[in-house]
């Protein structure tokens, strides 16, 4: 993933437009966002359009129409394929995550849609319960649409006021200093995740014994 950002930060316009939204609408509609970054690719798209190397207005409405229309792809997955996209060994590794979704979705209904937008699992996996669980079309294109608009705005504008900051920082202080400093935020987070990940994997673990 890091080859695919990396890509993108160097080749032209068009191209940036197309491998961003196509990371956004596969996040969902192939029901595995939590391999593809379509989060980092739209604050990405932000960070682009702030260096102006991308329009802001376009990358927002490819990054908030990816995400809605890659929902509705995941949903009619969801749909047809349900139960066999709950037995991919992809997701019975995460079976304890999975299960919290589909009570979450159970209990709050189009409300899960829409706040499922903006947990990295539930953004992946929602839209497919969704379809699973027959959920009336209409109903989630509205929660999933008002989720889209939301998430989608607010990943750009991050991506964007981040890298005016950068920029502002870089006149300042000089660009090394500020990558360092990028730099080092970057591997804090990093090993934030990471340990959240081994957590939550010694966690799943533990269930597993338990049961």
């Amino acid at each position: 993933m890091g080859a695919i950002m990396n890509a993108i930060l160097h080749v032209t316009p068009v191209l940036a437009y197309l491998l961003i939204t196509a990371l956004v609408f596969a996040e969902d509609a192939l029901f595995i966002g939590f391999i593809l970054p379509g989060e980092t690719a739209a604050i990405l798209g932000g960070v682009l359009a702030s260096q102006h190397h991308l329009q802001l207005w376009l990358i927002m409405v490819l990054v908030i129409l990816a995400a809605v229309i890659g929902d509705s792809v995941g949903y009619e997955v969801g749909r047809h394929y349900g139960p066999r996209i709950l037995n991919l060994r992809l997701l019975k590794k995460r079976r304890q995550k999975l299960d919290a979704a589909r009570e979450f979705l159970a209990r709050r209904g189009g409300a899960a849609v829409f706040l499922g937008r903006f947990t990295a699992f539930f953004r992946a996996v929602m839209p497919a319960l969704a379809g699973l669980s027959r959920m009336p079309y209409r109903r989630f294109l509205l929660f999933n649409a008002a989720g889209g608009l939301l998430w989608g705005a607010a990943a750009v504008l991050l991506g964007y006021f981040v890298g005016n900051a950068y920029l502002t920082v870089a006149k300042s202080v000089g660009h090394d200093v500020t990558l360092v400093i990028v730099g080092a935020a970057a591997l804090a987070f990093i090993t934030w995740r990471i340990h959240k990940h081994r957590k939550a994997r010694r966690q799943q673990n533990l269930h597993v014994a338990a049961d």
